[in-house]
Protein backbone atom coordinates (compact mmCIF):
# COMPACT_ATOMS: atom_id res chain seq x y z
CA UNK A 1 0.00 0.00 0.00
CA UNK A 2 2.94 1.99 0.93
CA UNK A 3 1.10 5.56 0.33
CA UNK A 4 -2.30 4.51 0.55
CA UNK A 5 -4.15 3.77 4.28
CA UNK A 6 -7.51 2.31 4.88
CA UNK A 7 -9.60 -1.09 3.98
CA UNK A 8 -13.28 0.13 3.13
CA UNK A 9 -12.20 3.71 2.60
CA UNK A 10 -8.66 4.31 1.86
CA UNK A 11 -6.65 7.56 1.37
CA UNK A 12 -3.60 7.58 -1.30
CA UNK A 13 -1.41 10.93 -1.29
CA UNK A 14 0.94 12.30 -3.29
CA UNK A 15 3.05 15.45 -3.65
CA UNK A 16 6.13 16.99 -2.28
CA UNK A 17 7.08 20.00 -0.17
CA UNK A 18 8.79 21.88 -2.54
CA UNK A 19 6.73 20.46 -6.06
CA UNK A 20 3.83 21.98 -7.71
CA UNK A 21 1.40 20.89 -5.73
CA UNK A 22 0.11 18.25 -3.21
CA UNK A 23 -2.72 16.33 -2.92
CA UNK A 24 -5.00 13.00 -2.39
CA UNK A 25 -7.40 10.34 -3.47
CA UNK A 26 -10.29 8.85 -1.09
CA UNK A 27 -11.97 6.26 -2.41
CA UNK A 28 -15.07 4.51 -1.05
CA UNK A 29 -17.03 7.52 0.43
CA UNK A 30 -20.72 7.04 0.26
CA UNK A 31 -22.99 8.57 -2.68
CA UNK A 32 -25.01 11.78 -2.30
CA UNK A 33 -22.99 13.07 0.79
CA UNK A 34 -23.47 17.24 0.55
CA UNK A 35 -19.54 18.37 1.15
CA UNK A 36 -19.47 21.77 3.81
CA UNK A 37 -16.95 23.92 1.95
CA UNK A 38 -17.24 26.21 4.00
CA UNK A 39 -16.36 24.06 7.15
CA UNK A 40 -13.50 21.87 5.12
CA UNK A 41 -12.17 25.71 4.52
CA UNK A 42 -12.48 26.29 8.52
CA UNK A 43 -10.68 23.29 9.05
CA UNK A 44 -7.87 24.19 6.85
CA UNK A 45 -7.76 27.41 8.27
CA UNK A 46 -6.72 25.95 11.59
CA UNK A 47 -3.95 23.93 10.83
CA UNK A 48 -2.35 27.63 9.18
CA UNK A 49 1.25 28.88 10.00
CA UNK A 50 0.22 31.58 12.39
CA UNK A 51 2.41 34.01 14.35
CA UNK A 52 5.40 33.74 15.96
CA UNK A 53 5.21 30.60 17.37
CA UNK A 54 4.93 29.02 13.47
CA UNK A 55 6.56 29.07 10.22
CA UNK A 56 6.81 31.99 8.52
CA UNK A 57 5.74 29.97 5.01
CA UNK A 58 2.52 30.99 4.25
CA UNK A 59 0.69 28.98 1.90
CA UNK A 60 -2.96 29.61 0.78
CA UNK A 61 -3.94 26.08 1.20
CA UNK A 62 -7.23 26.46 -1.37
CA UNK A 63 -8.51 22.99 -1.54
CA UNK A 64 -9.63 22.06 -5.73
CA UNK A 65 -11.86 18.73 -6.04
CA UNK A 66 -11.30 17.52 -9.31
CA UNK A 67 -12.79 14.38 -9.47
CA UNK A 68 -15.71 12.18 -7.48
CA UNK A 69 -17.86 15.68 -6.27
CA UNK A 70 -20.30 17.41 -8.67
CA UNK A 71 -23.34 19.80 -8.24
CA UNK A 72 -22.33 20.05 -4.58
CA UNK A 73 -22.11 16.41 -3.66
CA UNK A 74 -19.99 13.00 -3.73
CA UNK A 75 -20.89 10.86 -6.57
CA UNK A 76 -18.97 7.80 -4.62
CA UNK A 77 -15.96 7.44 -6.97
CA UNK A 78 -12.81 8.18 -6.30
CA UNK A 79 -12.79 11.98 -4.62
CA UNK A 80 -9.23 13.65 -5.95
CA UNK A 81 -8.73 17.09 -4.03
CA UNK A 82 -5.90 19.36 -5.30
CA UNK A 83 -3.42 21.81 -3.17
CA UNK A 84 -0.89 24.05 -4.79
CA UNK A 85 1.98 25.16 -3.42
CA UNK A 86 2.87 28.73 -3.85
CA UNK A 87 5.55 29.65 -1.35
CA UNK A 88 8.10 27.40 -1.71
CA UNK A 89 11.87 28.61 -1.49
CA UNK A 90 13.87 25.84 -2.69
CA UNK A 91 16.89 27.77 -2.56
CA UNK A 92 16.96 27.11 1.19
CA UNK A 93 17.73 23.67 0.55
CA UNK A 94 20.62 24.13 -2.25
CA UNK A 95 23.47 23.06 0.30
CA UNK A 96 21.78 20.22 2.07
CA UNK A 97 21.46 18.10 -0.60
CA UNK A 98 24.15 15.51 1.29
CA UNK A 99 24.07 17.18 4.57
CA UNK A 100 22.03 15.12 6.65
CA UNK A 101 19.93 17.02 8.75
CA UNK A 102 19.62 15.68 12.75
CA UNK A 103 16.64 13.61 13.66
CA UNK A 104 14.84 14.65 9.93
CA UNK A 105 14.24 11.47 7.22
CA UNK A 106 17.51 12.70 5.31
CA UNK A 107 19.74 9.72 5.93
CA UNK A 108 16.74 7.27 5.69
CA UNK A 109 15.85 8.43 2.59
CA UNK A 110 18.81 8.17 1.11
CA UNK A 111 19.24 4.27 1.98
CA UNK A 112 15.97 3.72 0.90
CA UNK A 113 15.40 5.92 -2.36
CA UNK A 114 19.26 6.14 -3.43
CA UNK A 115 19.83 9.83 -3.84
CA UNK A 116 16.63 10.26 -6.34
CA UNK A 117 14.13 11.52 -3.71
CA UNK A 118 13.30 15.46 -3.80
CA UNK A 119 15.39 16.67 -0.85
CA UNK A 120 13.78 20.04 -0.83
CA UNK A 121 11.90 21.13 2.46
CA UNK A 122 11.71 17.47 3.34
CA UNK A 123 9.95 16.60 0.03
CA UNK A 124 7.80 13.36 0.45
CA UNK A 125 8.45 13.32 4.31
CA UNK A 126 7.44 16.93 4.75
CA UNK A 127 4.73 18.08 7.20
CA UNK A 128 3.44 20.00 4.69
CA UNK A 129 1.36 16.89 2.96
CA UNK A 130 -0.61 17.07 6.22
CA UNK A 131 -2.77 20.03 4.61
CA UNK A 132 -3.88 16.84 2.61
CA UNK A 133 -4.47 14.84 5.59
CA UNK A 134 -7.00 17.53 7.04
CA UNK A 135 -8.43 17.96 4.03
CA UNK A 136 -9.90 14.34 3.48
CA UNK A 137 -10.29 14.40 7.13
CA UNK A 138 -12.54 17.20 7.05
CA UNK A 139 -14.73 15.37 4.46
CA UNK A 140 -14.75 12.04 6.98
CA UNK A 141 -15.34 13.99 10.06
CA UNK A 142 -18.48 15.66 8.45
CA UNK A 143 -19.81 12.16 7.66
CA UNK A 144 -19.32 11.25 11.25
CA UNK A 145 -20.85 14.63 12.10
CA UNK A 146 -24.11 13.86 10.31
CA UNK A 147 -24.46 10.50 12.60
CA UNK A 148 -23.81 12.91 16.04
CA UNK A 149 -20.06 12.10 16.56
CA UNK A 150 -17.76 14.93 17.91
CA UNK A 151 -14.62 15.14 18.07
CA UNK A 152 -11.77 17.25 19.48
CA UNK A 153 -8.15 17.74 20.38
CA UNK A 154 -6.14 20.33 22.28
CA UNK A 155 -2.81 20.75 23.02
CA UNK A 156 -2.21 19.55 26.88
CA UNK A 157 1.31 19.63 27.02
CA UNK A 158 4.13 22.06 25.33
CA UNK A 159 7.16 21.33 27.00
CA UNK A 160 7.26 21.36 30.54
CA UNK A 161 3.95 23.52 30.60
CA UNK A 162 0.28 22.23 30.87
CA UNK A 163 -3.19 22.43 29.80
CA UNK A 164 -6.18 20.75 32.30
CA UNK A 165 -7.36 17.12 30.56
CA UNK A 166 -10.58 16.77 28.67
CA UNK A 167 -13.57 16.21 31.37
CA UNK A 168 -14.41 12.94 32.27
CA UNK A 169 -18.52 13.49 32.49
CA UNK A 170 -19.31 13.13 28.73
CA UNK A 171 -21.51 16.26 28.88
CA UNK A 172 -18.75 18.31 29.93
CA UNK A 173 -16.32 16.89 27.51
CA UNK A 174 -18.72 17.94 24.21
CA UNK A 175 -18.75 21.13 25.63
CA UNK A 176 -15.59 21.23 25.69
CA UNK A 177 -14.79 19.62 22.36
CA UNK A 178 -17.42 22.51 21.29
CA UNK A 179 -15.49 25.26 22.73
CA UNK A 180 -12.49 23.93 21.17
CA UNK A 181 -13.41 24.47 17.80
CA UNK A 182 -14.01 27.73 17.46
CA UNK A 183 -10.74 28.65 19.53
CA UNK A 184 -7.79 30.40 18.20
CA UNK A 185 -5.07 28.38 20.22
CA UNK A 186 -5.83 24.69 21.03
CA UNK A 187 -6.06 24.75 24.66
CA UNK A 188 -8.84 24.18 27.28
CA UNK A 189 -7.54 26.70 29.98
CA UNK A 190 -6.89 30.19 28.25
CA UNK A 191 -4.15 31.08 30.89
CA UNK A 192 -2.57 27.45 29.73
CA UNK A 193 -2.65 28.49 26.67
CA UNK A 194 -1.14 32.13 27.12
CA UNK A 195 1.61 30.00 28.70
CA UNK A 196 2.52 27.65 26.01
CA UNK A 197 2.92 30.36 23.18
CA UNK A 198 5.28 32.14 25.50
CA UNK A 199 7.48 28.92 25.74
CA UNK A 200 7.14 28.56 21.78
CA UNK A 201 8.46 31.77 21.49
CA UNK A 202 11.45 31.29 24.09
CA UNK A 203 12.22 28.56 22.29
CA UNK A 204 12.40 30.40 18.69
CA UNK A 205 14.06 33.25 20.40
CA UNK A 206 16.92 30.78 21.52
CA UNK A 207 17.52 29.00 17.93
CA UNK A 208 15.93 25.94 19.77
CA UNK A 209 12.27 24.06 19.56
CA UNK A 210 10.13 22.53 21.46
CA UNK A 211 7.55 19.16 21.51
CA UNK A 212 4.03 18.18 23.46
CA UNK A 213 1.60 16.19 23.51
CA UNK A 214 -2.08 16.42 21.93
CA UNK A 215 -5.36 14.78 23.47
CA UNK A 216 -8.04 13.70 21.09
CA UNK A 217 -11.45 13.24 22.25
CA UNK A 218 -14.28 11.34 20.00
CA UNK A 219 -17.66 10.94 21.39
CA UNK A 220 -21.24 9.77 20.43
CA UNK A 221 -19.13 6.99 18.67
CA UNK A 222 -21.19 3.78 18.99
CA UNK A 223 -20.59 0.70 20.56
CA UNK A 224 -19.41 -2.80 18.71
CA UNK A 225 -17.11 -1.53 16.38
CA UNK A 226 -13.85 -2.77 15.97
CA UNK A 227 -12.05 -6.64 15.92
CA UNK A 228 -10.96 -7.94 18.50
CA UNK A 229 -6.58 -8.14 17.13
CA UNK A 230 -5.61 -6.93 13.96
CA UNK A 231 -7.83 -4.15 13.20
CA UNK A 232 -8.35 -3.28 16.87
CA UNK A 233 -9.81 0.28 17.46
CA UNK A 234 -6.45 0.97 19.00
CA UNK A 235 -4.54 -0.59 16.49
CA UNK A 236 -6.24 1.56 13.07
CA UNK A 237 -6.31 4.93 15.06
CA UNK A 238 -2.56 4.13 15.76
CA UNK A 239 -1.69 3.51 12.18
CA UNK A 240 -3.46 6.90 11.36
CA UNK A 241 -1.42 9.07 13.98
CA UNK A 242 1.56 7.46 13.32
CA UNK A 243 1.49 8.53 9.37
CA UNK A 244 1.43 11.75 10.49
CA UNK A 245 4.90 13.26 11.18
CA UNK A 246 6.69 13.97 14.35
CA UNK A 247 4.20 11.62 16.02
CA UNK A 248 6.70 9.35 18.32
CA UNK A 249 4.47 7.70 20.92
CA UNK A 250 0.26 7.18 21.12
CA UNK A 251 -1.50 6.01 24.45
CA UNK A 252 -4.94 4.97 24.69
CA UNK A 253 -7.07 6.00 28.27
CA UNK A 254 -4.86 5.61 31.28
CA UNK A 255 -2.21 4.26 28.80
CA UNK A 256 1.26 4.06 30.78
CA UNK A 257 -0.74 4.99 34.08
CA UNK A 258 -1.72 0.90 34.27
CA UNK A 259 1.48 0.26 34.96
CA UNK A 260 1.67 1.35 38.90
CA UNK A 261 -2.30 0.80 39.61
CA UNK A 262 -3.40 -2.33 40.53
CA UNK A 263 -6.50 -4.23 38.98
CA UNK A 264 -9.43 -2.87 41.32
CA UNK A 265 -8.23 0.80 40.55
CA UNK A 266 -7.75 -0.21 37.23
CA UNK A 267 -11.15 -1.60 35.97
CA UNK A 268 -13.56 0.61 34.82
CA UNK A 269 -16.64 -0.84 37.08
CA UNK A 270 -20.41 -0.90 35.07
CA UNK A 271 -23.55 0.62 36.12
CA UNK A 272 -27.21 1.20 33.94
CA UNK A 273 -27.66 4.70 33.20
CA UNK A 274 -31.47 5.92 31.56
CA UNK A 275 -31.27 2.55 30.69
CA UNK A 276 -28.28 2.76 28.89
CA UNK A 277 -25.07 0.04 30.19
CA UNK A 278 -21.94 2.58 31.04
CA UNK A 279 -19.02 2.79 32.72
CA UNK A 280 -18.48 4.88 35.89
CA UNK A 281 -14.87 5.54 35.01
CA UNK A 282 -12.97 5.47 31.25
CA UNK A 283 -9.76 4.31 32.07
CA UNK A 284 -9.92 1.93 29.18
CA UNK A 285 -10.86 4.94 26.76
CA UNK A 286 -13.95 3.73 25.41
CA UNK A 287 -12.33 0.10 24.07
CA UNK A 288 -12.71 -3.05 25.33
CA UNK A 289 -11.19 -5.85 23.74
CA UNK A 290 -10.42 -3.52 20.35
CA UNK A 291 -13.80 -3.04 19.77
CA UNK A 292 -15.49 0.27 20.96
CA UNK A 293 -18.08 0.25 24.10
CA UNK A 294 -19.94 3.82 23.17
CA UNK A 295 -18.24 5.36 26.10
CA UNK A 296 -15.31 8.38 24.93
CA UNK A 297 -12.64 7.64 23.08
CA UNK A 298 -9.99 9.01 24.45
CA UNK A 299 -6.00 9.08 23.68
CA UNK A 300 -3.13 10.99 23.60
CA UNK A 301 -0.02 11.64 21.05
CA UNK A 302 3.15 12.80 21.50
CA UNK A 303 4.93 15.37 19.16
CA UNK A 304 8.83 15.22 19.11
CA UNK A 305 10.29 18.93 19.16
CA UNK A 306 11.05 20.28 15.72
CA UNK A 307 13.84 18.85 14.56
CA UNK A 308 14.59 21.85 12.14
CA UNK A 309 16.87 24.19 14.67
CA UNK A 310 19.02 27.21 13.82
CA UNK A 311 21.40 26.11 16.12
CA UNK A 312 24.77 24.81 14.98
CA UNK A 313 24.77 21.33 14.65
CA UNK A 314 26.72 18.23 14.19
CA UNK A 315 26.14 16.15 11.31
CA UNK A 316 27.76 14.27 8.05
CA UNK A 317 28.07 14.64 4.02
CA UNK A 318 26.12 11.46 2.70
CA UNK A 319 28.20 11.23 -0.47
CA UNK A 320 31.80 11.76 1.31
CA UNK A 321 31.16 10.14 4.51
CA UNK A 322 32.71 13.13 6.09
CA UNK A 323 31.70 15.10 9.31
CA UNK A 324 30.39 18.69 9.33
CA UNK A 325 29.12 21.02 11.15
CA UNK A 326 25.82 21.88 10.29
CA UNK A 327 23.65 25.14 10.57
CA UNK A 328 20.31 25.16 8.45
CA UNK A 329 18.27 28.16 7.34
CA UNK A 330 14.61 28.45 5.76
CA UNK A 331 11.44 28.68 7.98
CA UNK A 332 11.08 26.55 10.39
CA UNK A 333 7.76 25.89 13.03
CA UNK A 334 9.60 26.24 16.58
CA UNK A 335 6.56 23.83 17.61
CA UNK A 336 4.47 22.41 15.72
CA UNK A 337 2.29 20.48 18.01
CA UNK A 338 -0.35 23.44 18.18
CA UNK A 339 -0.62 22.57 14.73
CA UNK A 340 -1.25 19.36 14.72
CA UNK A 341 -4.23 19.31 16.48
CA UNK A 342 -6.42 19.44 13.40
CA UNK A 343 -4.51 17.00 11.65
CA UNK A 344 -5.00 14.41 14.34
CA UNK A 345 -8.36 15.25 14.38
CA UNK A 346 -8.88 14.85 10.85
CA UNK A 347 -6.74 11.42 10.90
CA UNK A 348 -9.14 10.40 13.03
CA UNK A 349 -12.19 10.87 11.77
CA UNK A 350 -10.95 8.94 8.47
CA UNK A 351 -9.66 6.06 10.82
CA UNK A 352 -12.99 5.84 12.59
CA UNK A 353 -15.21 6.04 8.99
CA UNK A 354 -13.00 3.37 8.06
CA UNK A 355 -14.14 1.66 10.79
CA UNK A 356 -17.27 2.55 10.79
CA UNK A 357 -17.44 1.50 6.99
CA UNK A 358 -16.10 -2.04 7.71
CA UNK A 359 -18.68 -3.35 10.15
CA UNK A 360 -21.62 -1.78 7.65
CA UNK A 361 -20.39 -4.07 5.39
CA UNK A 362 -21.19 -6.64 7.59
CA UNK A 363 -24.17 -6.36 8.20
CA UNK A 364 -28.11 -4.56 7.24
CA UNK A 365 -27.12 -1.26 8.72
CA UNK A 366 -29.19 1.18 6.18
CA UNK A 367 -28.01 4.43 5.89
CA UNK A 368 -24.93 4.14 7.90
CA UNK A 369 -23.22 7.54 7.02
CA UNK A 370 -25.67 9.01 4.73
Amino acid sequence: MKNSIGSNVTLTVFGESHGPLIGAVLDGLPAGFAIDMERLRRDMARRKAKGKISTQRHEADEVHIVSGFFEGRTTGTPLTLLIQNTAQRSADYASLKYRLRPSHADWSAFEKYHGFQDYRGGGHFSGRLTAVLVACGSICRQILTAKGVKIGAHLAQVHTVRDVPFCADACALDTQIEALDAREFPAIDEQAGLAMVARIEQAACAKDSVGGVVECAITHFPAGIGEPLFDSVESVLSHAMFSIPAIKGVEFGEGFGFAALTGSEANDALLVREGKIETKTNRNAGINGGITNAMPIVFRCVVKPTPSIFQKQQSVRFDSKEEVELEIQGRHDPCIAHRACIVIESMSAFALLDLWMSQAAKAPFEEVVR
